[in-house]
């Protein structure tokens, strides 16, 4: 028996959908390693997201495939998103903040794709300080972590993709496209 190494028509028509997105110009998208341990078929991509010259946000896209199907996926195909983004204080402690960052995901995928099934994930705020000898680098950080994955119903994932950037302009802070935001008021020096 001959080995192949012909990829599935379905894993190799997603990825190409994944290679032809085009963000808007604040949202950086690179190919970066996929995990090989969670599907026969893997494939990732990496953003970095830009808010007046500064990375404040960065994630990844992985798309997973199984020709054999996944019970739980309740399909063949799976994308995995893993975004953290950076807060001003006072967000990390709101508590309505991880319903907004879950809503953040569905409205994005609600408006830009055709569909998903299984859809589930946590969205996680977190506080750090620094002591010791990390205390000089600086005063307390803020995150927000959103993990999720979901079943695309069909292989158009190119609204998915645009979804998912839709969730890093929204993690990063990014005005809508066409909107400008106004510039930041300096407090008076006395």
């Amino acid at each position: 028996m001959a080995l192949t190494t012909a990829l599935p028509e379905t894993f190799t028509r997603a990825v190409t959908a994944l290679r032809a997105a085009h963000p808007r110009s604040e949202i950086a998208l690179e190919e970066v390693p996929a995990p090989s341990r969670l599907a026969p078929h893997a494939f990732a991509l990496g953003a970095t997201v830009l808010r007046r010259g500064e990375e404040v946000t960065t994630g990844r896209l992985i798309l997973l495939h199984d020709p054999a199907g996944h019970e739980a996926w309740e399909g063949d195909t799976r994308l995995v998103t893993y975004v953290t983004a950076e807060l001003e204080p006072e967000l990390a402690t709101d508590p309505l903040l991880p319903q907004v960052g879950w809503s953040w995901l569905v409205d994005a995928l609600d408006a830009h794709s055709s569909g998903y099934a299984a859809i589930g994930g946590t969205v996680t705020q977190t506080i750090s300080s620094r002591f010791g000898a990390l205390a000089a680098d600086g005063p307390p950080t803020t995150d927000l972590e959103l993990r999720a994955s979901w079943t695309p119903l069909d292989l158009n994932l190119e609204g998915h993709v645009a979804a998912w950037c839709a969730l890093l302009a929204s993690t990063a802070g990014l005005p809508p496209v066409g909107v400008s935001a106004l510039p930041l008021r300096r407090t008076e020096q006395r």
